[in-house]
């Protein structure tokens, strides 16, 4: 299991050892003029009922473990590991876990004139500075952000995240753009597909995960179950398992001075070349030059 469950796991454990109400548990990373960066632990369960909120910030948060449904007046996603949240400043919006307990982000926030700044700089017009949708799924061009994001909670890096949050915005709004509102998903679709998310987030790197399989623990045809978990979560099985498996190799090779040979064997990878060629192509750069970048 990565830091990035156990630190869900410890703060769901206390809740549960405690008791009482939700918590959102939030630790600053780091902050500069008009923007600011947190890591969010949310406990939250099926029993929590989920109440309207607003912000007067635009936010853009990226998801590292566990899962949860978000509603805003851009439409209803379902948030996966490795899927950025999208909101405007004065949208309502909820966050349910009617399907799993918790969940953790890296929460990037922007007043509305640093977002302004932004957009003047690299040319975004002022009709394109909103979001029109309310997740970008996990993606290619998402991975060498992502892990940078992932590795800085473990690594302080101020001046790296300022450059962080720069880059994520203006790559969230093209790519918002680019994109139509997602359709409603089949009744019970969400609850299915979510189950399949968190089985693949919690198991080890070794766990065979045929499509027969994953579409068996949903409970549909294999054909079903591929294309509603692609309309649901903006990857196919295979790819959110490779993904995954990616992203853990990723944390750890930040977290610790394991072997890079060691750490593509415990990824489920029988031969390093073969882990290499696919960190590489996920991430822009070798193992070991994301572990001198990061460490």
């Amino acid at each position: 299991m990565t830091t990035l469950l156990a630190e869900l796991d410890r703060a769901l454990a206390q809740r549960a050892a405690q008791g009482g109400p939700a918590r959102l548990h939030s630790r600053p990373l780091a902050a500069g003029e008009g923007w600011w960066v947190e890591d969010l632990v949310c406990t939250a369960d099926h029993r929590d009922r989920s109440f309207e909120e607003s912000r007067s910030h635009v936010a853009i948060a990226l998801v590292v473990a566990g899962s949860f449904q978000y509603r805003s007046p851009a439409g209803r996603a379902m948030m996966t590991p490795g899927s950025l949240l999208l909101g405007n400043p004065g949208d309502p919006f909820e966050c349910g876990h009617e399907h799993g307990a918790g969940d953790r982000c890296v929460s990037f926030s922007y007043s509305p004139w640093f977002v302004e700044e932004i957009a003047s700089s690299a040319g975004v017009r002022p009709g394109q500075m909103a979001f029109k949708i309310s997740r970008l799924p996990p993606m290619p061009d998402w991975a060498p952000l992502v892990a940078r994001a992932c590795s800085g909670l473990f690594v302080e890096a101020e001046a790296a995240w300022e450059e962080l949050a720069l880059e994520l915005w203006v790559k969230a709004v093209a790519a918002d753009h680019g994109r139509s509102r997602p359709t409603a998903p089949p009744s019970g679709a969400e609850a299915r597909v979510t189950r399949v998310a968190r089985l693949i987030e919690r198991a080890g790197e070794h766990e065979p995960f045929t499509l027969q399989r994953l579409a068996r623990e949903a409970g549909m045809s294999r054909y079903h179950f591929l294309r509603t978990f692609q309309a649901m979560t903006g990857v196919t099985p295979h790819q959110y398992v490779c993904r995954t498996r990616l992203r853990h190799a990723a944390t750890r090779l930040v977290e610790d001075g394991a072997r890079v040979i060691d750490i593509a064997f415990d990824s489920g990878y029988g031969d390093v070349s073969n882990f290499n060629h696919a960190f590489r192509r996920e991430f822009g750069m070798s193992p070991r030059q994301f572990r001198r970048r990061f460490s």
